[in-house]
């Protein structure tokens, strides 16, 4: 072996070692901002998605406040009891959650890369750069609830908001290693206004449904 491929291969061999550990003090130096900042924007995109996701099946009519909630009056006209339809509700939060569930797991990297400039002199370079590649693996556990609120909104007129509060737990792939978190987040899907005294229940169909509360 000539002297001059001996030189380079020691020349290559240093770089690669060189490589290697600023590769590896890399990962040392920013491993947890690396993550924070990937568990951000996995929270931020998917809180996202869900108020798009619900924001769709508004739009689309697959969300009605008279297909959820309707009212029991007396001859006089006076509301005496509030009702869920619990069926609609059921079929809402399934829809909602296969919805919510394909679009995160469509997210690729440019959805989700963290910009080298974030890490290095964020003050000036923040959003810019090359990208750390971060992957959604699997969605779990993912759940939705109900519920409603009421607030005066006028003489004698009150307003009802029925809130869906959605919880999923994500698995993400960042740096080689996988970080598991929940992502929490609740939007108002329907509201109105009542005319009338509202009755200290709320009903569902079979069984209680929650108190009255007001703001």
């Amino acid at each position: 072996m000539s002297a001059i491929i001996r030189k380079f291969l020691q020349i290559l061999m240093i770089l690669t070692l060189l490589s290697l550990g600023a590769v590896l003090f890399f990962r040392y130096q920013f491993n947890d901002a690396i993550r924070s900042l990937a568990e951000t924007q996995v929270i931020n995109t998917t809180s996202d998605l869900i108020n798009d996701a619900i924001d769709q099946q508004i739009e689309n009519g697959n969300i009605r406040y008279d297909r959820m909630v309707y009212f029991e009056k007396d001859l006089d006209g006076r509301i005496t009891a509030l009702k869920t339809n619990m069926s609609e509700v059921n079929r809402l939060k399934t829809d909602i959650l296969n919805l919510i569930n394909d679009q995160i797991l469509a997210l690729d990297t440019t959805d989700l890369g963290i910009p080298m400039g974030s890490l290095f002199l964020p003050e000036f370079l923040s959003g810019r750069g090359p990208l750390i590649p971060v992957q959604v693996l699997s969605i779990r556990n993912s759940d939705a609830s109900f519920s409603s609120n009421f607030s005066e909104a006028g003489i004698n007129q009150t307003l009802q908001q029925m809130n869906m509060h959605v919880s999923v737990d994500v698995t993400i792939l960042v740096l080689g290693d996988t970080e598991i978190f929940t992502v929490s987040s609740q939007v108002i899907v329907a509201e109105t206004i009542i005319v009338g005294q509202v009755p200290d229940t709320y009903l569902h169909t079979g069984g209680n449904y929650g108190d009255k509360t007001k703001n």
